[in-house]
């Protein structure tokens, strides 16, 4: 297994997996829906022409996983990390994780910002055992037209349906 700095060029070998991203955010919050290969493609062509810095990991000439990272200075912030199912619990999150955490330092920053799903178990679990502990932002939203909400979350005094 290898880091690769993603291009323009590697669109079409990285689509796949931005598609299984964006498919299974909607499963956290309930939404079945099939990976548009088509929409990832566009997806990751936009943050490339945006500068962004995009890396995976190739193994055997196939990409298993990747990571997007938007610098907006003085912080790094991790968009999306994406490992295929298969692939997961092998080092390539933690290899990419890596290498965010690495351009943070260059830039002189001792931390990873991360936007996370509440129901994303394995991503969570993941950030804290690399020492991420600390809630930094709640997301606050009005509900979508026909949106049921299952159940509630509290922080603090508050209470807010999730």
């Amino acid at each position: 297994m290898k880091l690769v700095k993603i291009s323009i060029a590697d669109a079409d070998g990285i689509a796949p997996l931005v598609a299984a991203f964006r498919a299974q955010l909607k499963a956290y919050k309930g939404i079945k829906s099939e990976p548009n290969i088509d929409a990832g493609k566009e997806e990751i062509i936009e943050f490339l022409k945006s500068d962004f810095p995009v890396f995976a990991i190739e193994d055997k000439g196939v990409f298993v996983g990747y990571i997007v990272c938007r610098i907006d200075e003085p912080c790094l912030w991790v968009e999306h990390i994406f490992v295929r199912e298969d692939c997961r619990r092998s080092g390539v999150a933690t290899m990419l994780f890596n290498k965010a955490e690495e351009i943070a330092a260059s830039m002189g920053e001792d931390t990873v910002y991360n936007f996370v799903h509440p129901n994303n178990e394995n991503m969570i679990h993941f950030l804290r055992s690399k020492g991420y502990t600390v809630l930094n932002m709640i997301e606050i939203r009005k509900p979508y037209s026909g949106e049921k909400l299952a159940s509630t979350i509290h922080v603090e005094k508050e209470v807010f349906d999730y």
